[in-house]
């Protein structure tokens, strides 16, 4: 055989990447017009005075959008909304995660009768479209109607509970929905990681004595947790901004006495959102859209130096 020579396969590399550009042309022209200049032109707006007072004639304020938001008028409510997007993204991402592990254990159990029948229906959360699952829990939460106070009421429980217009029982609704939603993903993620693990592990620990506790803290769960903290960090992301959930079951409410940029329920996206369709305040929601990429992006390198993903392994 005729040894490649470095510098012809160089070349050769160059021919075939030339002759993809128009293949890829389309793609790349896409990702420019619907991510990039959008993106651009938020960092843009966000330091100027570009609202409904002004959008014909807007000026730059430099830093002023910032400090509203950070140490300013605004500071009360962007506090206590950044606080609320941590807790909800936090309880939904590992509550999620622990459900899903939970049923996937049960699932994996090889003395589990109709385990297919029983995945199925685990699975309907996942399988039903999320717009529709999500207004059928606001249907669900009505504190005159819905069907959760009803059903109290037929077990001569306390069925009054205000589940869409109290700040704290509108806030557990929510994250009820939320992990109802989302633990089907985390189950197939943890049965997935489960039914990979070596037979070898759960032989050796048998032989050793080892209770079925002690087998999963020490052989089941660390292995599982490797392989799956990618994807929970992924889903904390998604959580953070999981602005459907929230909006369709609440809109953000119940409202705050002081201000009409954030509810009790809004997280940080859906008060961007309030900025820009109820106040026309496009300059304050392009700071907050920009602080909201700046603190995923930390929170995610954070979470991912502290797991080691997507370390390579020697």
């Amino acid at each position: 055989m005729t040894p490649v020579n470095g510098k012809n396969k160089n070349k050769e590399c160059g021919r075939y990447g030339a002759a993809s550009i128009p293949y890829l042309l389309p793609a790349l022209v896409s990702i420019l017009i619907f991510t990039v200049v959008p993106i651009i032109f938020t960092v843009v707006i966000s330091f100027t005075n570009y609202n409904m007072y002004h959008i014909s004639s807007p000026k730059f304020v430099g830093w002023v959008n910032y400090a509203d938001l950070l140490t300013g008028n605004l500071r009360p409510i962007f506090l206590p909304v950044f606080l609320w997007t941590i807790v909800f993204a936090l309880i939904s991402t590992f509550g999620t995660y622990i459900i899903g592990l939970i049923f996937a254990i049960l699932l994996n159990n090889p003395n589990m009768r109709e385990t297919k029948i029983y995945r199925a229906l685990l699975i309907i959360p996942w399988a039903l479209p999320s717009t529709i699952a999500t207004l059928s829990w606001q249907g669900l939460l009505n504190q005159n109607y819905g069907g959760i106070n009803m059903l109290f009421r037929a077990l001569g429980m306390p069925g009054n509970t205000p589940w869409l217009t109290d700040p704290v029982w509108a806030r557990v609704g929510i994250l009820i929905c939320n992990l109802w939603l989302g633990y089907p993903y985390m189950m197939n993620v943890c049965l997935g990681a489960l039914q990979s693990l070596s037979p070898a592990y759960f032989e050796a620990a048998e032989i050793d004595g080892a209770s079925r506790w002690q087998t999963f803290r020490m052989i089941t769960f660390p292995l599982i947790t490797r392989s799956s903290v990618p994807l929970i960090i992924s889903s904390f992301a998604f959580n953070f901004n999981n602005f459907g959930n929230v909006y369709m079951i609440t809109a953000g409410g119940p409202p705050r006495p002081n201000t009409q940029y954030a509810g009790y329920t809004d997280i940080l996206a859906s008060a961007g959102y309030k900025m820009t369709t109820v106040s026309n305040r496009y300059d304050l929601a392009a700071a907050l859209s920009v602080l909201i990429f700046i603190i995923t992006g930390i929170l995610t390198l954070i979470n991912m130096k502290l797991s080691h993903s997507f370390e390579e392994v020697d």
